[in-house]
Order: C-alpha cells, then sequence, then structure tokens
C-alpha cells in the first residue's frame, strides 16, 4: 500500500470535522493548565527582558544586552515547542527540494532526526491558512539552531498587547502600519537586522498578508478581476512589495537566501478555509491538534531573484504561488506534498519536543534566577 493510500485508509479523526460541527467535550482542565502554563512563562520571561534593559545604556555593555534578549528569544523558542509538545502533540512532514535537499535534514549516527541545516542568513516566506502557520515554522527555526534569531513583520495592532506584544518589541520585530507605511523607517530596520552581531539572520513574511477566508477570498478574486489574472484555488494572490523591499533592503548580505514554505494541513478540503478547522483555542485548549504539519520547502539564492526588475519579480511571486496552488491540490488529493520533476527531493518526519529536560528550566530562564533575589530582596528592604 502507498503512503497515501495508507493515509487515506486512515478514519480522520476530529480534526477532519469543521469545529463549529465537533461534538461538544469538556477541555476545562486542559484550558487551565495550558493558560497557566503559558502565561506564568510569558511573564518569567518578559520580567527577565526587564532585568537586561540596564545592559543597554552603555556601548560597551550593549552586547551583552542583546545577547540577553536572544537568551529570551531562544526560551520563547522552546516554550513553543513545549506547548505543542505537552498539549498539542503532532509532527512536522518535510519535503525539501532542490539540489541541497537531501543535506537539509541532519541525523545522528542511528539515523535518527538530529536537526535541520537551513541557511544561517535568510528571508523566510510562506503561505497562510491558519493563525498557527508562525508557531509551526518557529518550531522549524528551533530545530535549525534559528529560534534566537528570529524577526517577524507584524501588524501595528499587535504592538501593545499586554505582555506578548511588549515582550515582541524586545525581540526586535517589526510593526508596520499599512495605512502610514514608512519606507526609510524599514529601510533603516532591515540594515540593521543585515548586520546582525550573533551573524544569523531569520525574517520571517507572508506576502498574502492575511489568512485565508470568506472575507478575503472574493478581496482576491476582485484583484484578479481587475487586474485581467486568474485567481488562485487554495491561496489568495500574493503581495509582492514587501518581499521585494525587504530582499532589496537585504541585498548587502552576500549570503542570503530565500526559503520557501508551502504549509499543509490534513483535513482542511480544496478552497477551503483553514480557520474552519484550526484555531490557537482548538488546538491547544480543546486538544484536537493536526495530525502532522506537511511543508514543502525550496532554497534560492536571493542573487539569483530579479530583484533589479520589479515587473519581473512581480511575475516571479506571482508564478510561485501558482506552484505552490498546484502542490496544495495534490496534498489534498492524496494526503501528501508530491514529488516534484524540478529537483531531488528528500522526505523528513519531524518529531516535536524538546531536546532535553533542561530545556525545561530554559523555558522559564531559570526564573532569573528567582527573579534577582526577588529584587533584592525589595531592595535591601
Amino acid at each position: 500500500m502507498s503512503h497515501a493510500s495508507a493515509v487515506h485508509a486512515k478514519p480522520p479523526g476530529q480534526w477532519a470535522v469543521p469545529i463549529d460541527a465537533r461534538p461538544p467535550r469538556s477541555a476545562a482542565l486542559q484550558t487551565a493548565l495550558f493558560a497557566l502554563y503559558f502565561n506564568a512563562c510569558i511573564l518569567v520571561t518578559h520580567a527577565t527582558q526587564y532585568l537586561f534593559v540596564p545592559l543597554a545604556v552603555l556601548p560597551a555593555t550593549r552586547p551583552y544586552f542583546h545577547a540577553g534578549i536572544r537568551y529570551t528569544k531562544h526560551a520563547f523558542g522552546r516554550l513553543i515547542v513545549a506547548i505543542t509538545q505537552f498539549f498539542a502533540p503532532t509532527k512536522l512532514v518535510l519535503t525539501c527540494e532542490g539540489a541541497r535537499a537531501a543535506a537539509v535534514v541532519r541525523t545522528d549516527k542511528k539515523g535518527r532526526f538530529a536537526g535541520l541545516d537551513l541557511p544561517r542568513r535568510g528571508v523566510w516566506m510562506s503561505n497562510h491558512q491558519v493563525y498557527t502557520d508562525w508557531l509551526y515554522l518557529w518550531n522549524i527555526a528551533y530545530f535549525a539552531d534559528l529560534a534566537d534569531s528570529i524577526t517577524i513583520i507584524l501588524k501595528a495592532s499587535l504592538k501593545w498587547i499586554p505582555f506578548i506584544g511588549w515582550g515582541m518589541q524586545f525581540f526586535g520585530f517589526y510593526f508596520i502600519d499599512r495605512s502610514n507605511s514608512d519606507e526609510a523607517s524599514l529601510g533603516k530596520f532591515l540594515r540593521g537586522l543585515g548586520r546582525a552581531q550573533n551573524g544569523k539572520l531569520l525574517l520571517l513574511i507572508f506576502p498574502e498578508g492575511t489568512l485565508v477566508s470568506k472575507l478575503t477570498r472574493p478581496k482576491s478574486a476582485a484583484f484578479a478581476e481587475k487586474e485581467g489574472i486568474e485567481d488562485l484555488k487554495n491561496l489568495l494572490l500574493p503581495r509582492s512589495t514587501g518581499l521585494w523591499t525587504c530582499l532589496r533592503g537585504l541585498r548587502d548580505v552576500e549570503d542570503l537566501e530565500l526559503v520557501d514554505f508551502t504549509m499543509g494541513y490534513p483535513g482542511i478540503p480544496p478552497a477551503g478555509y483553514g480557520q474552519s478547522y484550526y484555531t490557537l483555542t482548538s488546538i491547544f485548549m480543546q486538544g484536537v491538534p493536526p495530525p502532522a504539519v506537511h511543508m514543502h520547502v525550496r532554497i534560492t539564492p536571493a542573487r539569483e531573484l530579479p530583484l533589479d526588475d520589479r515587473a519581473k519579480f512581480d511575475a516571479w511571486v506571482l508564478q510561485t504561488w501558482r506552484d505552490k496552488d498546484a502542490l496544495l491540490d495534490g496534498f489534498y488529493e492524496t494526503g501528501v506534498f508530491p514529488v516534484s520533476e524540478k529537483g531531488s527531493v528528500a522526505r523528513a518526519e519531524v518529531p516535536i519536543k524538546l531536546r532535553g529536560i533542561r530545556e525545561l528550566g530554559d523555558i522559564c530562564c531559570w526564573a532569573a534566577p528567582i527573579w534577582l533575589g526577588w529584587a533584592l530582596y525589595r531592595l535591601l528592604r
């Protein structure tokens, strides 16, 4: 029996049923435990960030401030792995395309999964179906030893969310207001990113700009009609401006590469809406995660992209999204991403779990230590 046939031979679980059609189930205990654990770790991590603030004052100590913030960012990355492992167990199924495909997945002497070898300095882009997309991509960054270097461009409305938004400001994420885009500010941000002191760079961007949904699908169709082009079936038409700006702003990074992810979730039907099947609440609080998250990976050196010709770049992005749409057609038919004819493909299953028990301490920054002696015993009494 083929792998695809085996997938369809298994009876579907709750994940294959739309959320509003699922039978009611009690999830109060899991919800309470998740909220307690996640929020406690977030609070400790954010409090630890403030401990590093004095180091940012003097130029001589500023590198230690940045190193401390990277540690808290890595702590959050480990937290993302932990909540998946403990509250919503699943695995990542990677298919990697191209000449470097076989080298992406690293194994130990016994052939067991040991990590991922992805570009140390890259722009990551992906289609956007579910709000957990960024979370599973952060899992990938963890296994590629890049979790302390991830940077995300986000909507400005997220900047002031208590604790989470404040923490993301410490992480150095860029918040953009589409109604008042400041290209000079973005350019300065990108140049600083290119001079990353730890030699690593990971900028994550979703060119569709938002999720595929009942609200956004008509907008994509209207834009396609206006431009005289064919709309996509499973995805939204991409916006190339953000990706164009980021790649050009980082073009002085000689070894920069574009890492392109196509993500697929079991249970979502062709042309379906991911949020009807998977939400942060349904996955982590109601305990119905996807049985696997499938990712097809393509890696392209940035120097090979047509960054000097906007029309050619726009055409390249559109064709890339049409290729993604075709990949998802195959995924929805067989349950796996099909083997590409464009190059070799390596496939690996990545279990989402922490590398060791020590990382449980890192998640809470080892309580920093007991939050700096209970603030130096309340400032020496």
